[in-house]
């Protein structure tokens, strides 16, 4: 179950590059990397309420991706030498002022231009025991919706919404049998079993490409 802590982010964050199969190639700022849309990794981090409501933030206005728009719960690069559970967990301190117990990976999904040309893992981090502490820096302003409610949002204002979270939700990543949310079970304790999980063994997702988006250039972040 996460807990509450606080975390100062780094001012230079040094990401590992890879190659098109997600093999290291070398290390320099995620700045640059995304200015020159170099492969590099990702994370995003799913956290729930005691109700089963998932938490969706609205990503800052500074943001180089997406900015304004509607996010899962938290998110961030793997900084060179961390691990992708060590970044998932520097993402719940950073933008959310807690930290996880335990995480479970649920999926990845390959790098595209639609994030920034990350290699992306997703986790569940649980329930939260108490309130949350969004960064105003990193976190804009945020909300606990259920399955209906996000269905809504896709269904209406899926512009307003990441790429990565239409994905997840439209391969039913985001409320799913044994996880908070589903109304069909689902404790931290349940996913704890699907800790260790292979990379190997998760399932590979896709990015949405509806003709409508207007997909963010990397080359125009700062």
């Amino acid at each position: 179950m996460p807990r509450h802590i606080r975390t100062i982010p780094q001012p230079h964050e040094a990401v590992e590059i890879v190659d098109d199969q997600d093999r290291p190639l070398g290390v320099m700022p995620l700045a640059e990397a995304r200015r020159q849309a170099l492969f590099h990794r990702t994370v995003l981090v799913l956290v729930y309420d005691g109700a089963g409501r998932v938490f969706l933030q609205k990503r800052a206005r500074t943001k180089a991706l997406y900015p304004g728009r509607w996010d899962l719960s938290a998110s961030g690069p793997v900084l060179a030498g961390e691990s992708r559970e060590d970044a998932a967990l520097r993402g719940l301190r950073r933008e959310l002022g807690i930290g996880g117990a335990g995480l479970t990976r649920l999926a990845q999904a390959p790098a595209r231009p639609e994030t920034g040309y990350g290699f992306t893992t997703l986790f569940c981090a649980g329930a939260c025991s108490g309130p949350l502490l969004p960064d105003p820096a990193e976190i804009e302003d945020g909300v606990f919706v259920d399955r209906d409610e996000l269905d809504a949002m896709a269904a209406s204002f899926r512009d307003m919404l990441t790429p990565a979270l239409v994905s997840f939700w439209e391969q039913d990543l985001v409320f799913r049998p044994g996880r908070p949310g589903t109304g069909r079970g689902g404790t931290d304790g349940a996913e704890s079993a699907d800790r260790g999980q292979d990379e190997d063994e998760m399932p590979d997702t896709d990015w949405p490409g509806t003709p409508d988006t207007d997909w963010p250039d990397p080359d125009d972040a700062p």
